[in-house]
């Protein structure tokens, strides 16, 4: 024990260097900010269900709000309920067994929902595909606004399918079109 004490004093504390301030990321999260000030005039609630995923996408979900990304300083929440929510987050190919609690999820979801599937398998199935087991894409089940292709995608993939979502709906709604 002595010996390990002695090496750690010796060695002393190593660390890497702070990341270098991404002024791409920046600048994304202020067009994040203010589509979502624009389009709601209060915050984004999110609502993530994951309808049978292997939980890669969830880890990059779990990062939008670590410090580094801060989801919370932008605006946007998640919540717990989808009657709270404004957007939901889809992940993984819809299993059959989450298929009619997906339906239901959205349904539940006021208006105006928007809708993200995220990583490859909430887009087209991924290795999955569709089978007895599985209903394959999210647009399967439910429509989709945007798709964020990935196995996973990063967490800034994320936060642009979610600042594409905001903004496509500002625009079909200043056109006067709906979904």
């Amino acid at each position: 024990m002595y010996r390990l004490l002695k090496q750690i004093a010796k060695t002393g504390i190593v660390t890497e260097p702070a990341p270098e301030a991404d002024e791409s990321l920046r600048l994304l999260a202020q067009r994040l900010q203010d589509a979502v000030l624009g389009h709601f005039g209060r915050s984004l609630a999110v609502r993530h269900v994951d309808a049978g995923s292997c939980n890669g996408c969830e880890l990059e979900i779990h990062a939008c709000n670590s410090p580094h990304y801060n989801l919370e300083r932008l605006g946007i929440r998640f919540v717990a309920s989808p009657r709270h929510a404004d957007l939901l987050l889809v992940t993984g190919p819809v299993s059959r067994h989450m298929e009619t609690a997906l339906r239901r999820t959205y349904e539940a979801t006021p208006e105006p929902k928007l809708v993200v599937a995220i990583g490859d398998c909430g887009c087209s199935g991924g290795i999955f595909g569709e089978s007895y087991a599985s209903r394959g894409a999210v647009s399967n089940v439910i429509p989709v606004d945007v798709a964020v292709p990935g196995c996973p995608p990063a967490p800034a993939a994320i936060i642009q399918g979610m600042l594409t979502a905001v903004s496509s709906t500002s625009a079909r709604r200043s056109s006067g079109a709906s979904r």
